[in-house]
């Protein structure tokens, strides 16, 4: 059964018009007919709808049955990643949206791809945006995963100094380093496995790492790095392996 994100809302008994991008791709792309059926996704939804009228720029649906789609569980994981190749990126949002994150922050730091937040162009935040809608519908969860606009590290560090995040019993911020750590991942998660944790933030490094200032930064915050083993990962590596590891112990 194909499914696709939709906007808007729906209701029992409901004739919906379809237009714009989504009934290009259906008539389109995906070449459908009338009194064909598919299911449009709306947040913690799946609705099954039937094709009743196909027009020049348009399409009639019908509603015929809902189910529910569970959200994602808690805790929920804020990925903050600094800026990566533009492939990379691409790739670790939609691995993302798979793997159950929440939200991605996107940053640019010493060693990012980009420096200056002015060349994350708005294009790009629409591409990610698309990329999460694309992969929400083979999915199937209930909700977007949220791209958040791209910001500084020291901006981002500030953001989460302002909302006592820092020293929040509920919330866990984790700095993977590939550079000297005296814990590894699995002694930090250890402790917290039983706690009761409503966000977990875990900062990922680009293809040049963290620099030794911005260790410095992490540190004056109390938060010390970790380790997640001998080899250097590279950037979506690390994010898969992280957001897998995550789920499976706190998820």
């Amino acid at each position: 059964m194909r499914r696709f994100w939709y906007e808007g809302s729906l209701h029992f008994g409901q004739n919906v018009k379809i237009d714009g991008e989504l009934f290009h791709h259906l008539i389109g792309v995906c070449r459908f007919k009338i009194g064909q059926q598919f299911e449009l996704l709306v947040p913690q939804q799946a609705w099954l709808v039937q094709i009743q009228e196909i027009n020049k720029k348009n399409l009639i649906i019908s509603t015929i049955q809902t189910r529910s789609l569970p959200l994602v569980s808690l805790p929920k994981i804020h990925l903050a990643l600094s800026i990566c190749k533009w492939n990379k990126m691409d790739l670790i949002v939609e691995k993302a949206v798979e793997l159950g994150a929440n939200s991605i922050y996107p940053f640019v730091s010493d060693h990012s791809f980009v420096r200056e937040v002015s060349l994350v162009s708005m294009h790009k935040w629409e591409r990610w945006n698309k990329i999460v809608r694309q992969a929400t519908q083979q999915t199937g969860r209930g909700d977007l995963m949220e791209v958040f606009k791209s910001t500084t590290l020291t901006g981002l560090i500030s953001h989460l100094e302002q909302e006592k995040k820092w020293n929040d019993p509920s919330t866990l911020i984790l700095f993977p380093y590939e550079g000297n750590c005296q814990k590894t991942l699995k002694q930090v998660l250890g402790p917290v496995v039983k706690r009761s944790l409503t966000d977990v933030w875990v900062f990922v490094g680009s293809e040049g790492g963290f620099s030794a200032e911005e260790v410095e930064r992490f540190r004056r915050t109390g938060l010390e790095p970790v380790t997640l083993g001998e080899q250097i990962l590279r950037v979506e590596t690390a994010c898969l392996a992280l957001l897998s590891i995550l789920k499976y112990e706190l998820g």
